[in-house]
């Protein structure tokens, strides 16, 4: 006897309902269709990801190459004329035609060391 009641033996927990055994396999297709969904969505998802981390690789691999082009170039004693254009500031006046002025608001320096406004 425990705290006036009386234990009976046998098993603890809940008793197993009379479940009807076609809503059970209905339950158990209906699952297996949802997981079928979730994996077919997850492998689109991760082809995708693959297909544009694949896109990044070539674009650096370009990028890269034309780097390369520019050293080999440079080491002949050629200035391509890409980097004439950025030495020059070509680029830089029309790329600070859309962007912002710098937070320091002083402007760029000279290579002479003087600072100059833009």
């Amino acid at each position: 006897m425990v705290g006036g009641k009386v234990k009976k033996p046998g098993k603890r927990g809940r008793k197993p309902a009379k479940i009807d055994l076609k809503a059970k396999l209905e339950r158990s297709r209906q699952s297996a269709r949802e997981c079928r969904a979730r994996k077919k969505l997850r492998y689109q998802y991760l082809e995708e990801l693959v297909s544009s981390k694949e896109r990044a690789i070539c674009a650096l691999r370009e990028e890269l190459e034309m780097y390369k082009q520019w050293c080999s170039a440079m080491d002949q004693g050629k200035i391509p004329s890409e980097i004439k254009a950025l030495l020059t500031g070509d680029e830089q006046k029309t790329s600070q035609s859309t962007s912002k002025p710098p937070k320091n608001g002083k402007g760029h320096t000279a290579s002479n060391g003087q600072s100059k406004l833009v």
